[in-house]
């Protein structure tokens, strides 16, 4: 709650009149921290001099490492929500955030992305590869299996979710949404 907390309160800080939250048990939670920043409906007064962002900057295509952590957490993510998606839950507790359908949108086309582009380089110089990441795979579903035990592991639909995400991260067209192809797996 406290990472919350602490989000909602930067994006008041830096001059937003609103925000999103993934479950209607967090609009307290913002709605407190906005209350501590915000004197009126809006804040459109609030000019951030600190920031200086021209069109070229809105359109470059942005520089950035990919790490295996962040190819780890990215499949960790997506096959931790898609499970929790296949058993009725749109919004997941993860790593200690709440996380739903976009935040799998997100890490799973950049997984897509990083296999097919010719940047798609970790910062160690190996190529994602659709090898590595079904090797990462493997390896995170056992670091899940370890974490929740292999009897709570075998009772979920962890394998759904990998051929699931197997499925969406290998097709050659990239998949609209995760969810277009999940609902062939669902009982």
């Amino acid at each position: 709650m406290a990472r919350v907390q602490a989000d909602k309160l930067r994006e008041a800080t830096d001059g937003h009149d609103g925000t999103w939250v993934a479950h209607p048990g967090l609009v307290a939670v913002a709605m407190e921290e906005f209350d501590k920043v915000m004197k009126g409906p809006n804040q459109i007064d609030k000019k951030r001099e600190d920031v200086h962002v021209t069109a070229e900057d809105l359109l470059a295509v942005p520089d950035g490492t990919i790490t295996e952590a962040g190819l780890r957490t990215n499949i960790s993510v997506s096959l931790q929500y898609m499970e929790s998606w296949f058993r009725g839950s749109g919004c997941v507790p993860i790593n200690n955030l709440m996380e739903d359908a976009a935040t799998v949108e997100i890490s799973r086309s950049q997984i897509w992305q990083w296999i097919r582009h010719p940047k798609g380089i970790l910062a160690d110089g190996r190529k994602v590869t659709v090898e590595l990441f079904r090797q990462l795979e493997a390896e995170e579903l056992e670091k899940i299996k370890k974490a929740i035990g292999e009897q709570q592991y075998a009772s979920r639909p962890f394998d759904k979710a990998a051929r699931l995400l197997d499925e969406i991260i290998t097709s050659e067209q990239f998949v609209e949404f995760l969810t277009l192809p999940a609902y062939k797996y669902l009982d």
